[in-house]
C-alpha cells in the first residue's frame, strides 16, 4: 500500500494540520462571498437597484426617496432685534444649522446693527414689522407707507439688501396700500401666545402638537422663555423629520 503524505507524522500534529487547513479552507470561503456582496452592490448601484432588491426599478427608487423628504415648517420673530436674546437666539440657530425668519420694528434697529448685519450673513430672511408696531389699517396712507419705508430704508442700509416681506402689526393689511415698493405680506398659521405666558412648556406644547407641515409658526424674540422653548422646538421636530425653512420659501412654493 503506498503511503500517504501525513505518513510519518504524530497524530497530534496530523489533527492540528487538518484543523489549519479547514480555516483555511472557510476563510478562501468567505473572501468569495465578501467579493460576491461586492459585485453585486455595484451593480445594483449601475442599475439604479438597492443592493440585495433585484429588479427595482429607478422609477421605485425615486418614489422612496420622494417618501424620505423632510417636512417643511417656518420659525418666525417679531419685534426684534432684542439687545440680548436675538444673539443668544442667533447662536442657538446656528449650532442647529436652521434658517429662521425676523420680522424687525424700525424702533428697535438703532444701535443693534451688528445684530442685523449677523441676520443677513447666517442665511435668515429679514422683513419688516412696521417702526413702531402700528396697525397700518388705522392710519392715512402717507402714514402708513412712512413706517413701512423708513423701517426698510434702515434694514437695507445695514444689510445692502432689499426688503421684500412684511408682517403687519395684528395681521391687519391693507391691499390697497401702495407704497412706491411692493412687498408681500407673511402671515402665520401657528400661534404660540409666547407673550402672554412665558413659561416655556406651554410654548412648546402648543407647537409640537399642533403643528403640520407647512406651518408657518409665530414667536417673539424678546423673552428668554421664547428662545428656550425655540430651541426646544427645533429639536423635537427635527427628531420627527421636520425641516426649517425662512417663511418665503412656503408662500412661494
Amino acid at each position: 500500500m503506498k503511503k500517504g503524505r501525513t505518513a510519518g507524522i504524530p497524530a497530534w500534529k496530523r489533527g492540528l494540520l487538518v484543523g489549519v487547513i479547514g480555516l483555511m479552507a472557510v476563510g478562501a470561503a468567505a473572501g468569495i462571498r465578501d467579493r460576491q456582496a461586492e459585485r453585486e452592490g455595484q451593480r445594483a448601484m449601475v442599475m439604479g437597484e438597492a443592493p440585495g432588491e433585484k429588479g427595482q426599478s429607478l422609477q421605485d427608487a425615486g418614489k422612496q426617496t420622494q417618501k424620505r423628504e423632510t417636512k417643511k415648517i417656518a420659525l418666525t420673530f417679531d419685534d426684534g432685534p432684542h439687545p440680548y436674546y436675538t444673539e443668544e437666539l442667533l447662536d442657538g440657530l446656528a449650532e442647529r444649522n436652521v434658517k429662521a425668519t425676523f420680522f424687525l420694528l424700525g424702533q428697535n434697529i438703532e444701535g443693534r446693527e451688528e445684530i442685523i448685519k449677523r441676520m443677513a450673513e447666517e442665511g435668515h430672511l429679514i422683513g419688516n414689522h412696521t417702526y413702531y408696531h402700528v396697525d397700518i389699517t388705522r392710519l392715512e396712507d402717507e402714514e402708513a407707507c412712512r413706517e413701512i419705508l423708513d423701517t426698510s430704508e434702515k434694514i437695507t442700509a445695514i444689510t445692502g439688501q432689499p426688503v421684500e416681506y412684511i408682517r403687519p402689526p395684528f395681521g391687519n393689511w391693507d391691499k390697497e396700500l401702495e407704497c412706491e415698493v411692493t412687498m408681500l405680506p407673511i402671515f402665520w398659521s401657528v400661534d404660540t401666545l409666547d407673550w402672554t405666558t412665558r413659561n416655556v412648556d406651554q410654548i412648546v406644547q402648543k407647537v409640537v402638537t399642533d403643528i403640520e407641515e407647512n406651518d408657518i409658526i409665530l414667536m417673539h424674540d424678546s423673552y428668554d422663555s421664547t428662545v428656550k422653548a425655540a430651541l426646544r422646538i427645533i429639536d423635537l421636530l427635527q427628531a420627527e423629520g421636520y425641516e426649517f425653512v425662512t417663511a418665503d420659501e412656503l408662500i412661494l412654493e
